[in-house]
């Protein structure tokens, strides 16, 4: 069937946000200058027909959308299931939150790769419905992919409960790495390097947003902590958390200017992430990518993902501990900033793991 793929699952290159937006965009890249047939299809806001063109000799195939969110998601990837079922080659499906879809695959005899991201079904945010729906294409998803890839070595123990281990290959998100960005951004925020910390996440109390606020807002460091999203008093744990805000808690909104949030990354004391669940997360590579001394949310992911490069916390109480501490000691958040970025070199780059994609293709 040759060299051909075709890249499901995200919203489309180029990349706007970070997640499977940046793997697609930097995974199609590599493969059309290695002489692949490349193929993305690309969700569009609003009424209108489907097109294709061209963008750094990429096939993209644009599907207008009207729906918003989760529904117009579902919708997007049956057209583009359907679409995609017409041609040949290798289908690389990001992500399993439709993998009902998959039986179109199966029955033309067509193979499809599925990256199957995060065990969502455990995520606190969602309600008992949506969690069922996730839980049943997780196991669709394992049953349907000709092959899966699991981005983080527990999520492969997670699916190996499913499959067998050789229908599954690890292969790590990846982030570029990040060398003394302009500060201009800082000085628009009102920040000096060095002189805040950044948390980067979804509002959602899986993210351990509240611990973090009410943590930080304890203690009296002469730092600033930037809280990068949208937070709205219509959302009742938004207003908890911007209840619990101390005077140094600066909620600038959401930023997705990529230049503005390497900036952010590269020059903060310390990046603070708290994410209890997931594989490798995108924004913690990122972390890594731009040297951030990290502490981050005591768990299994989180805990391979920075290897030795980090401090952890698990509750408020301990995370204000390790801030009063590390706040405080100028040497061991440059020592963690060294580790960070070596952490990131050995285990984190994109020329390995987008080879590590071909070779599986």
């Amino acid at each position: 069937m040759g060299k051909e793929v075709h890249i499901l699952g995200s919203r489309g290159i180029p990349a706007a946000h970070s997640g499977f937006e940046y793997l697609a965009e930097h995974l199609a890249v590599y493969l059309a200058n290695n002489g692949w047939t490349v193929t993305v299809y690309c969700q569009i806001s609003g009424k209108g027909a489907v097109y294709e063109d061209q963008w750094r000799d990429i096939r993209r195939v644009n599907i207008p959308i009207e729906n918003e969110g989760a529904l117009g998601t579902i919708f997007f990837d049956w057209k583009a299931t359907l679409i995609s079922a017409r041609g040949q080659g290798t289908m690389l499906t990001l992500g399993y939150n439709t993998a009902i879809f998959g039986f179109v695959y199966r029955l033309l005899g067509m193979r499809n790769v599925i990256n199957m991201d995060g065990i969502e079904y455990r995520r606190a945010k969602w309600g008992p419905l949506a969690k069922a729906w996730f839980y049943l294409n997780d196991w669709l998803g394992c049953w349907l992919g000709n092959h899966l890839v699991a981005d983080h070595p527990e999520i492969k123990k997670h699916l190996e409960t499913r499959v067998s281990s050789r229908k599954i290959t690890m292969i790590p998100y990846g982030a570029d790495q990040v060398v003394e960005p302009d500060i201009a951004p800082l000085a628009a925020l009102g920040l000096q390097p060095k002189q805040y910390c950044t948390l980067i996440a979804r509002p959602v109390p899986e993210n351990s947003i509240l611990e973090i606020v009410s943590a930080f807002s304890r203690i009296q460091a002469g730092t600033k902590l930037l809280v990068l999203g949208d937070y709205t008093r219509e959302n009742e744990y938004h207003c908890r958390v911007l209840d619990a805000a101390g005077p140094d808690v600066v909620f600038p909104g959401a930023i997705f200017d990529k230049p503005t949030v390497r900036a952010l990354r590269f020059h903060s004391r310390l990046y603070i992430h708290g994410h209890t669940v997931g594989g490798t997360n995108p924004s913690l590579v990122e972390a890594l990518a731009a040297r951030s001394a990290v502490l981050a949310h005591d768990n299994r992911f989180n805990r391979w993902v920075l290897g030795g490069a980090a401090r952890f916390f698990d509750g408020v109480d301990e995370c204000e501990s390790v801030l009063r501490e590390l706040l405080n000691d100028n040497s061991q958040l440059a020592s963690m900033s060294d580790a960070s970025a070596k952490r990131h070199l050995e285990a984190f780059q994109w020329p390995a793991i987008l080879a590590s994609y071909e070779s599986l293709l």
